[in-house]
């Protein structure tokens, strides 16, 4: 037992020199709290291949929620009189939830089982989906919080899931589950406003067809996960001084201050280009075509970043692509093929930001109990600071009338970027060590 105490002074300083595996690359926020293997035989392959399409049509549904009210804010503030504040108040709630719900995770998995879990986590999600197509605005605000909720725990155990269920097809269902959700995005960036057109009942019918998807994954996954019951975890360890070191807070902005910028675009990127006198449908698909564009550095990045040094020039070239991307949306020509030029290098930026916050986790961590706990960390006060993006963009939209303010916030948001980079980059380990309980 002995061997599991770790020297904090050598793990803060030392790197392995081999390179990491694709699945050493996954993330598990719940990896401290994972349920033991259950002692059943293993299922057919039919049923696996039904628990891995339905993990991926969960993913599916984890990002419409953002995305398909962006490109109807314009509709929703003339219909309902929204003042700016609450316009911001209304796209952040959704990411505020996802600070606050997902350190709950992990407890609400041991206590009723993973997969009745995220059967609940479905069950809000479309909820708060079916609430958002009512029109009222109380209920608009009361179906975010639902809707965030439900997203927030399903991020976290989503993950475990795979990584308990799918250990040697790990790679594979990772790239899914991006592509996945990368494609929730996307579609409902997409297809918000047609939907607006072709339903001909404005946007509270537009947003209310997004609970079509979410209904159909819970009526698929409840019945492979109400007879499951919740197993007992067998971890043994914990994680002491996470909080009080330096790295792990670099690590944590870097991953917080991305999400900013990446929910900056998500929800207010549409209303900056109908500003700037693009139709609504062609904005949402400029927003499409950046989100999709994710998947393809989402899956390149991890594979570079391990290969790498430090991680400290990556970090510092993506966050700098990120905000001239930004800035190019607000200021450079939109006319011809300029439009979808920065649409594509948005999506190369953000999709590598992302991908690097989640491999640094892993990078800076000793073992995978330091990473779990890294995780948790990153993503509750990560999304909280996250939140704080589309905020205060909507903010200085309400105060100065114009977006163009917010270039100011995308440059302040991007050299804390850079400096939190530069610091989590560094090849070295967090200061924790994992302890086993008493």
């Amino acid at each position: 037992m002995s061997a599991v105490l770790l020297n904090a002074a050598t793990v803060h300083r030392t790197q392995p020199s081999h390179t990491s595996t694709t699945e050493e690359l996954l993330i598990d926020a719940e990896a401290d709290s994972l349920p033991a293997p259950r002692p059943t035989p293993a299922p057919s392959l039919a049923r696996r291949i039904l628990l891995g399409a339905s993990v991926v049509l969960i993913a599916f549904n984890l990002r419409p929620v953002f995305a398909s009210l962006s490109v109807v804010l314009p509709e929703i503030i003339q219909a309902t009189g929204l003042s700016a504040t609450a316009a911001s108040l209304l796209t952040t709630l959704p990411i505020l939830c996802l600070g606050i719900f997902a350190p709950l995770a992990p407890w609400l998995g041991r206590r009723f089982g993973t997969e009745r879990t995220l059967l609940g986590c479905m069950v809000l999600i479309l909820v708060g989906t079916v609430l958002r197509g009512t029109g009222n605005i109380p209920l608009l605000f009361l179906a975010s919080a639902i809707a965030g909720s439900g997203i927030a725990v399903s991020n976290v155990l989503l993950s475990g899931l795979v990584k308990r269920d799918f250990a040697k097809q790990a790679a594979l269902m990772m790239g899914l589950y991006t592509m996945a959700v990368c494609g929730g995005a996307a579609s409902a960036a997409g297809l918000t406003v047609p939907l607006e057109h072709a339903l001909g009942g404005g946007w509270t019918y537009a947003l209310a067809m997004w609970a079509v998807p979410a209904l159909l994954v819970t009526l698929i996954w409840a019945p492979q996960a109400l007879p499951l019951k919740p197993v007992a975890s067998e971890s043994g360890f914990t994680v002491q001084g996470l909080w009080r070191d330096r790295l792990a807070w670099q690590v944590t902005l870097f991953m917080g201050l991305q999400s900013a910028l990446a929910y900056i675009v998500m929800g207010w990127l549409a209303p900056i280009l109908r500003e700037r006198g693009l139709g609504g449908e062609m904005a949402g698909y400029v927003v499409s075509l950046s989100v999709m564009t994710q998947v393809v550095t989402c899956l390149v990045v991890p594979a570079l970043a391990v290969r790498l040094r430090n991680q400290r020039g990556l970090g510092v070239v993506l966050a700098l692509l990120t905000v001239s991307a930004m800035l190019a949306m607000l200021f450079a020509p939109l006319g011809g093929a300029w439009v979808w030029t920065w649409a594509v290098m948005l999506g190369i930026a953000q999709g590598g930001t992302f991908a690097l916050a989640l491999t640094m986790i892993v990078l800076r961590s000793r073992d995978s109990h330091v990473a779990a706990h890294l995780s948790g960390m990153a993503q509750g006060v990560g999304y909280m600071v996250a939140a704080c993006g589309p905020l205060l963009a909507g903010l200085l939209h309400g105060w100065t009338g114009s977006f163009r303010a917010s270039a100011w916030l995308f440059v302040g948001l991007g050299i804390a970027l850079v400096i939190a980079g530069l610091g989590a980059g560094r090849t070295l380990y967090v200061g924790a060590v994992t302890v086993p309980k008493h």
